[in-house]
């Protein structure tokens, strides 16, 4: 059986590998020979996927911050279309990545119309513009939504779709993640220590908007709490020299960890990250956090003024149960000043502390329970290897 996964970014890279794992485990139940082929990262090959091209690092919000990448996401289209020509797959799994996931699920519907589609993680277009013509696309070509939250499994089901709420995959991979006490000891924080773990950047972008605010919060926190430490996850090889120059401008007391991000996450005292699934990492780890985000100023006027753009939250912890759980800053509103004022506020107020803490609970039962990717998994092999004809929106 040869299935075809897309995905984009590295928080894509991560649940695809998660996936794969599961999938591979069934297969094996099942005595099937699974051959993976893929567009993802280097925990996707990891877990057992043949990749077409490497696309953990191609990853923007909005229209600016796409550029960039266009000519190279018009190189990967074109060779990943050529190869599932000469080699069509049995199944094609789609990833959240928006953009190239809806033009490379369009090719499949329409050069092998009985090919199954599945998306798994839907691209949060359903939430932000639930009529737009994404939107469109996506019902049109998708057989099947393996839904992570029963919001999303409800809007697919009116929208025609065939969907099943399977749960989020964090819930899976926060298994291995260590004990604060025993993630504190492998990096040596002492029980007393002030941890603060800094999540900037899995995209260029967030690499140009987010450093200097946070970074420079990060300063004013330093120079109120002198015993601080900063630990910063690396999401990409390529991101750590614009980060060690950050550092060295700032004069943080910081370290820089590749391979590391659970452990950082769960020996810290709080998080100062930007908006994206490892908001969900650090939530189920019990971790208060400050979560900002912007995009360039042009492209928020676009979509102010001419698409009247508007959402209630940015963070996905916010935008499960439709809740203020984390304070959020985004466009305008990311400043040094106010990250700090809520980061300083979330370390001294244990009632905050309390309060963000009771509002995870509630947003861990909307994520489903444990064995995600294994339900997905037979979900995936239920729909191959006995076929029938499923709703498809119009």
């Amino acid at each position: 059986m040869r299935i075809f996964i897309s995905t984009g970014e590295v928080s894509g890279d991560l649940q695809g590998s998660l996936l794969i794992k599961a999938l591979q485990s069934q297969g094996r139940e099942r005595e099937n020979d699974l051959e993976i082929v893929a567009l993802g990262g280097d925990r996707m090959a990891e877990a057992g996927a043949t990749l077409i091209a490497n696309t953990a690092h191609i990853g923007s919000v909005g229209l600016l911050e796409a550029l960039p990448f266009l000519w190279e996401n018009m190189k990967i289209q074109r060779r990943t279309q050529q190869y599932l020509q000469e080699n069509p797959p049995d199944l094609a799994i789609l990833i959240d990545y928006q953009d190239p996931n809806l033009e490379i699920g369009s090719f499949v519907r329409e050069k092998f119309p009985e090919v199954p589609i599945i998306f798994f993680i839907a691209p949060q277009a359903w939430v932000w513009y639930p009529l737009s013509s994404k939107v469109e696309t996506l019902v049109r070509i998708t057989d099947r939504v393996l839904a992570i939250f029963p919001a999303e499994k409800k809007f697919y089901e009116q929208k025609g779709v065939s969907s099943n709420w399977v749960g989020h995959p964090l819930i899976d991979r926060i298994q291995t993640a260590p004990t604060r006490e025993k993630a504190r000891f492998r990096l040596g924080i002492s029980p007393e220590q002030t941890a603060i773990a800094l999540v900037p950047a899995s995209r260029r972008q967030e690499i140009q908007t987010l450093l200097t605010p946070i970074f420079a919060a990060a300063r004013q926190l330093q120079e109120k709490i002198p015993e601080v430490h900063f630990w910063i996850p690396l999401s990409l090889e390529r991101y750590r020299g614009a980060i060690e120059q950050k550092i060295q401008e700032y004069q943080l007391q910081a370290t820089i960890l590749a391979g590391q991000t659970l452990d950082i996450l769960a020996s810290a005292d709080l998080a100062i990250t930007k908006s994206g699934t490892v908001n969900l990492e650090i939530a189920l780890l019990n971790v208060p956090q400050v979560v900002v985000y912007r995009v360039h100023p042009v492209n928020m006027w676009i979509a102010r003024k001419i698409f009247n753009f508007a959402i209630p939250f940015i963070s996905p912890v916010n935008l499960i149960n439709m809740e203020a759980i984390v304070p959020e800053f985004f466009q305008e509103e990311v400043t040094a000043e106010n990250i700090f004022t809520e980061a300083f506020d979330l370390l001294e107020n244990q009632n905050r502390r309390k309060s963000i803490l009771s509002g995870y609970q509630r947003m861990r039962s909307s994520m489903g329970e444990l064995g995600v990717c294994d339900r997905a998994a037979r979900e995936i092999f239920q729909l191959v290897t006995h076929p029938q004809p499923l709703p498809r929106g119009e």
